[in-house]
């Protein structure tokens, strides 16, 4: 802890002493209409750019890292379970992004350290570009793309939960679910938009895209970064940060002060986003995977995922919208329950080859049951801290659910695929990631005031 100590206050001072231009706007918790819709628009385009990055290595993890960088053994599976297998090293590190980024916006502001994760991941993203490939270099192939994908993973670590609170965090408790669920509806649109740039790029002849043509959706960070670093210089630092700040009540260590003074919250952003971050990943990546093994064709199955990816953004947009008036908690439960549904029948509606059954499937789980829990996960987990401890707190308790859910997620549906030859197994594992939220749900209480909630007094 010592070391952690010294290593998180060098770099908080290196970044104020580098960062003086950005400045916080407002000194109270309220902001204006056009200050909160500018730092809507803000947040969910740099979401969009920055999750785009991140986005590209599951989409190539599922359709060309598996042949490129670990061609091993003659069963195509475990080429592209190794190449997941850097999937899960990245969520490994976003637990530490998390605890480092977590400090730091909680001591220098949600700003400064966004600036900072986006900077990072765009220049890892574009390294992995000019990477060379297994036939050029051989082990150093794969052992440099994994160091990339680790430093992607420490600016994921601190990028969901910065993005939420500089929305949650300036607006009333009736508007929060509504207004924040736009910032994950960023994030989705960075998966649209690297679906769509693999998509651009499979167009190429076979031979192109194989030698160069997959790297163009890389090499594309470079302008994603520079446009995202200008969206993020005009958004304005959180409300209720600048009231920290101004009335100098930040926690010096917010990670210590967590872990003694908050367990409980831990785990229950932990159960909240280990089923999800799971299922969403089964969904978003191994299902890909799986379309290839069963010789679906692979732009039908982008194009089915993107569909229900740019559906999603409205659906949970809508469920935000209904977590203000009937509470977190139901809605959340609506989505669990919905994983739990549609488990089998996924695998089913795959299995049948029509596109039309298809796109079904992916709109069913992914815009309708993740969409729901997108919806309402925002609002949900930032209410259920205090503002000095609350960046730390979710980069503590959703990052290490992100290791275990989502980073393990398309590594263990790939081996149970390679095991058994046959999708039910995945399907019984996406079953029980719905069933952990329920679980987790059962401990978590509900967030939103009683007051504001349908029935009772609305402001």
């Amino acid at each position: 802890m010592l070391v952690f100590n010294h290593l998180v206050c060098d770099i908080e001072e290196t970044i104020l002493n580098s960062s003086t231009s950005i400045s916080a706007t407002g000194r109270d918790a309220e902001v204006s209409e056009s200050t909160l819709r500018r730092t809507v628009i803000t947040s969910v385009v740099g979401q969009a750019l920055e999750w785009y990055d991140f986005f590209l290595y599951g989409t190539a993890s599922a359709l060309v890292f598996g042949e490129f960088f670990f061609p091993i053994g003659k069963d195509p599976l475990i080429g592209t379970m190794l190449s997941f297998g850097g999937f899960l090293v990245g969520f490994m590190a976003r637990p530490i992004g998390g605890i480092v980024c977590g400090h730091l916006g909680d001591r220098i502001g949600r700003k400064r350290v966004l600036i900072l994760t986006l900077l990072i991941m765009g220049t890892a993203t574009f390294l992995m570009g000019l990477l060379p490939t297994y036939n050029h270099i051989g082990i150093w192939a794969p052992v440099l793309l994994l160091a990339l994908r680790v430093v992607q993973g420490l600016a994921a670590g601190g990028e969901w939960s910065g993005s939420i609170l500089i929305i949650s965090e300036s607006v009333a408790p009736s508007r929060r679910g509504f207004l924040s669920a736009w910032s994950p509806g960023g994030a989705t649109t960075g998966f649209v938009l690297s679906s769509a740039a693999f998509l651009l790029a499979r167009m190429l002849p076979h031979d192109d895209f194989v030698q160069w043509g997959w790297r163009l959706p890389f090499l594309g960070s470079v302008v994603i970064v520079g446009l995202g670093y200008y969206v993020r210089r005009r958004i304005p630092e959180s409300a209720e940060f600048v009231k920290l700040e101004s009335s100098n009540a930040r926690v010096r260590m917010p990670v210590l002060e967590v872990l003694r003074h908050h367990p409980k919250e831990l785990l229950m952003v932990f159960g909240l986003r280990f089923g999800e971050g799971g299922a969403s990943y089964v969904l978003f990546a191994f299902s890909l995977a799986y379309g290839k093994f069963m010789g679906l064709p692979g732009n039908l199955l982008l194009m089915a995922l993107t569909v229900s990816m740019v559906l999603m953004i409205p659906f949970s947009l809508w469920f935000g919208y209904l977590s203000d008036r009937f509470g977190r908690r139901p809605i959340y439960l609506v989505g669990a329950v919905g994983i739990m549904a549609v488990a089998f029948p996924f695998f089913f509606m795959l299995q049948s080859g029509n596109t039309a059954l298809i796109v079904m499937a992916y709109v069913l789980s992914t815009s309708i049951a993740i969409g729901a829990l997108e919806g309402a996960q925002p609002a949900y987990m930032s209410e259920l801290f205090a503002a000095d401890v609350r960046y730390s707190g979710l980069g503590v308790g959703r990052e290490i659910a992100s290791v275990l859910g989502a980073g393990l997620a398309p590594m263990l549906s790939t081996g149970l695929l390679a095991h058994y030859r046959s999708p039910w197994p995945v399907a019984a594992y996406l079953f029980l990631l719905g069933l952990s939220i329920v679980i987790a749900l059962r401990f978590t209480p509900e967030t939103l005031p009683r007051h504001l909630r349908a029935g009772g007094a609305r402001r």
